[in-house]
């Protein structure tokens, strides 16, 4: 069985856009006529450029390559260059390969890809959902509403996710790391309250920033948040210096996680060694792929870590993160666009769904879904914009900031 051909979709998500402005999903055929999807999330360049760099992986090293040989295939990428270092778009590109070859060896075997990695332990795995705003809301107020965001969370957990996510803090910029203004510690503070209040012991609270500060800023917010026993404090530093996360780890009382804009071990590894997260949040699309981010998860169980795959992508970079979450020890949690997400459920003909706060590991072949590419092509994505774009004004510190959350369409 040799790796043929390759076919790229770019997905442009219909309003809200929850998930990202696009999604770039692979498609691999071996020789034998087995397809295999996999999901691309990495964006420091535009889609077209992305595409040419997918391609470029592909017909460079992997094209004509058996599709069980991921250890070799990352090896090539990985030092292509003469590099041998962590490279967010190069590893990003991969990423989405590796995945698919995993789902064209399980369809192979007629195996799911769980256990091709050593098997099922978790037949269900926890999952949890930020809070996005409901049908009555106003979606520019949600942000900075403590009320509404406490009527989301409510309705989260009665739809039994017993972990839910939220993001306060304020804005992230080109400027960042920044300390954060009182009027950010001020809203974080009443929000995590008024959901503390609605939700009482029913779930946990997920503090999410995106890197926006500090680290002794962090500290200042992180000690402000300390009373709501928040479960996770989120990548409250940029990723561009791991060893300052241990700053921030040894000073706050809430487990720090992190790790979605990371890739490969290498760059999990330092982090785990100065004991600057508890819980790592590896994007299987981002990451180095399904056997990359087993291995991460390896490491962060010989450091008493755990494991909380990151999804602010589309449902091909979900169903792999399940696959892998059905497999590891040391899983907390597992993102999910609410209870799947309006357009992520579709694309994969509803292969994957959330039930009472949990998701159960498909045990078909592959990764366990049909993408409908029908549908992916009555998608196309045609504008200009990155998948997430960074603030360009800096941290408002004279009035209240309006952080508007991901990057929706509206």
């Amino acid at each position: 069985m040799k790796l043929q051909d390759m076919e790229t979709f770019v997905i442009g998500t219909p309003p809200p856009g929850w998930g990202g402005r696009y999604w770039i999903i692979v498609k691999l055929t071996a020789d034998n006529g087995i397809a295999g999807y996999g999901e691309v999330y990495a964006a420091s360049v535009g889609p077209k450029a992305m595409v040419a760099v997918i391609e470029d992986v592909f017909a460079r090293h992997m094209q004509g390559e058996n599709p069980e040989n991921i250890e070799l295939m990352f090896r090539r990428v990985y030092s292509s260059g003469f590099t041998q270092r962590p490279d967010l778009t190069v590893m990003g590109a991969f990423s989405g390969l590796e995945i698919a070859c995993w789902d064209i060896i399980g369809k192979a075997l007629e195996r799911p890809v769980h256990a091709l990695i050593g098997g099922l332990l978790n037949d269900r795995v926890r999952a949890y959902t930020y809070l996005y705003p409901m049908a009555h809301h106003d979606p520019a107020a949600f942000w900075t509403s403590p009320e509404m965001q406490a009527e989301a969370a409510l309705e989260a957990v009665d739809q039994g996710f017993t972990a839910i996510k939220f993001d306060p803090a304020g804005p992230y910029t080109i400027h960042g790391g920044h300390q954060p203004s009182l009027f950010d510690i001020d809203l974080s503070v009443r929000m995590c309250r008024a959901i503390r209040d609605a939700v009482g012991n029913r779930a946990d609270l997920l503090f999410g920033t995106h890197g926006q500060f500090t680290a002794s800023g962090a500290i200042r917010l992180g000690k402000a948040l300390e009373p709501f026993s928040p479960l996770w404090f989120e990548e409250p530093i940029p990723p561009d210096n791991l060893l300052d996360f241990a700053q921030v780890a040894q000073a706050v009382r809430i487990p720090l996680a992190t790790g979605e804009r990371m890739t490969t071990k290498a760059e999990f590894g330092t982090l785990l060694r100065s004991g600057g997260a508890s819980i790592l949040q590896p994007a299987l699309g981002r990451s180095g792929g399904l056997l990359e981010t087993k291995k991460i998860a390896a490491l962060a169980e010989a450091f008493g870590a755990q494991v909380a795959p990151h999804l602010y992508a589309g449902p091909v970079e979900w169903a792999a993160n399940v696959q892998l979450a059905g497999n590891i020890p040391n899983l907390l949690l597992v993102e999910s666009i609410q209870t799947g997400g309006a357009f992520h459920l579709p694309l994969i003909r509803h292969g994957l769904k959330v039930e009472e706060g949990y998701i159960r590991v498909p045990t078909e072949p592959g990764l366990g879904i049909a993408f409908d590419e029908d549908l992916a092509r009555a998608h196309p994505y045609d504008g200009d914009a990155l998948h997430l774009q960074m603030q360009e004004a800096p941290c408002s510190y004279g009035s209240a900031n309006a952080f508007q959350g991901g990057a929706p369409r509206m």
